[in-house]
């Protein structure tokens, strides 16, 4: 027996430098230094509890089978969006490179002639998509992180039951993961399951059925297209502004959200995100519905440009457009991500701005409702003031969940997108870049309001943080980098 726990210790201790030699030399392999070094210390402090962890979350590879999928769908949609005609880009100087990058990251081109109506009514938005809804002829195609039907939801459903009873094709995808904490979400598979409208879970996590990969891979992305040729997208999920949760009900919580309403074609290409996403849940090709509709003339005067991204890219397409953006800047940048956990490429975008004299200003909610997100955002606050970065604290018990941001009077940027290195990362998230017209001006009123009834943070209030609130920050960072 004593030989035996002598030889089993030998192999434990063996195992051990195995595994820390081995991560040295193979995490920084295509993988940013910060994450890297996160990494390697969590596994240089327990090598075999790390290591576990790693091949449960370290991966960002979606799979053989998924990413040979998204391959064929990547070539469908490309095929289909060569219909799509480029629009020349008006704006500064620095726009049509921007315009470029984005169509060489996602392959979806600038169009001119859209009208977008900003909703930042909770209430408004699910009204017009349940609107939109009632008036479709031939398809609703559906896409949510989270999806409920609660009192909030229930006629934006509803509308969609009867245009299958129309002869309107529904579709429906959902995240498999981004609901289940939602109560009655059982019900409500059990219930979309039974109903003629067509559904799809993505990024299944059912390992007894053959489907594995990292579960914190998701896709994030909101869409609703009509038609063809109305469209919804931004930051706001399917679900009641409390996201029927009792403790956020008792305490007023709602969250607050912009959605944007699309005509024109940019709309199409929203569409081509759809049935991308479609294609890879359900392996129905349905990228030849995506075409200009006949006669459709413009609709308004707002260009814009469609950018995806996720993890099946490898290009971080949202994050180079960003800080591509926030470099461009001449006079003005204004934010807003509830979770604002940046890498060191937009940290550093973000206050060299500010550092250059750009007036940069942070919109986040005082009240965070994710304690490691939330830790590890507080966590770069003093480097962001530092700089000269404002910081508006959006004030509880109401959480900011609008995702936007805006440069100059030039360009708007809304989303599913968090600026966080898990939108950048892990999750599939789509953009959409703005500019003509007014729209600057109308996000420029919505931050106008965000404004006046924030609370501006100071360096020296920060500062008097107690030191252990500090330490759990620096905490979080440092597992905010394990991707």
């Amino acid at each position: 027996m004593d030989t035996v726990l002598v030889v089993a210790g030998i192999a434990v201790v063996v195992l051990d430098y195995v595994i820390k030699v081995l991560a040295i030399g193979v995490l920084p392999g295509n993988r940013k230094p910060s994450s890297a070094m996160a990494w390697l210390i969590l596994i240089l402090i327990v090598p075999l509890a790390g290591y576990v962890v790693f091949l449960v979350l370290g991966r960002t590879h979606l799979g053989r089978r998924r990413l040979a999928r998204q391959r064929e769908a990547d070539e469908a949609i490309r095929a289909a969006t060569a219909r799509l005609e480029a629009s020349p880009v008006d704006g500064p100087a620095y726009l049509p490179p921007i315009a470029a990058l984005g169509e060489e990251l996602g392959s979806l081109p600038w169009q001119a002639g859209n009208r977008v109506d900003l909703l930042p009514g909770y209430g408004d938005a699910i009204a017009a998509m349940t609107a939109a809804v009632r008036e479709a002829r031939s398809t609703v195609e559906v896409e949510f992180y989270i999806v409920a039907w609660d009192d909030v939801t229930a006629p934006f459903f509803e509308e969609m039951l009867a245009a299958t009873r129309r002869g309107v094709v529904v579709r429906l995808l959902m995240d498999h993961m981004g609901s289940r904490s939602i109560p009655g979400h059982k019900e409500l598979v059990a219930k979309l399951e039974a109903s003629p409208i067509q559904v799809h879970q993505m990024l299944p996590v059912r390992p007894f059925k053959g489907e594995l990969q990292r579960p914190d891979l998701r896709n994030h992305r909101k869409i609703v297209v009509v038609d063809g040729e109305v469209a919804f997208m931004g930051s706001q999920n399917l679900v009641e502004p409390g996201y029927n949760k009792k403790k956020h009900h008792e305490a007023g919580r709602e969250w607050v959200e912009l959605v944007v309403r699309v005509e024109g074609p940019v709309v199409h290409a929203l569409r081509a995100v759809f049935a991308k996403d479609w294609y890879i849940e359900s392996d129905e090709r349905i990228g030849d519905e995506i075409k200009p509709v006949a006669g459709g003339g413009a609709a308004g005067d707002v260009a814009g440009q469609v950018v995806p991204s996720g993890p099946g890219y490898g290009t971080e397409n949202n994050l180079r457009v960003f800080t591509a953006l926030i470099y461009s800047a001449r006079r003005r940048v204004s934010l807003t991500s509830p979770y604002f956990v940046p890498d060191e490429p937009l940290l550093y975008a973000v206050t060299t701005a500010a550092r250059r004299g750009i007036d940069v200003e942070l919109f986040v909610s005082a009240w965070g409702d994710q304690f490691m997100v939330s830790h590890a955002q507080c966590s770069y606050y003093d480097a962001l003031l530092e700089a000269g970065v404002r910081i508006h604290l959006y004030p509880a018990p109401w959480v900011l969940h609008s995702k936007h941001f805006s440069i100059d009077d030039d360009v708007a940027v809304i989303g599913s997108s968090n600026m966080d290195m898990r939108s950048f990362a892990l999750n599939d998230e789509v953009s959409l870049v703005l500019a003509g017209g007014d729209v600057v001006a109308r996000f420029r009123a919505v931050e106008d309001q965000y404004r006046a009834i924030s609370h501006e943070l100071t360096l020296d209030e920060w500062r008097r943080r107690p030191w252990r609130l500090r330490y759990l920050d620096n905490t979080m960072r440092l597992t905010a980098a394990l991707q």
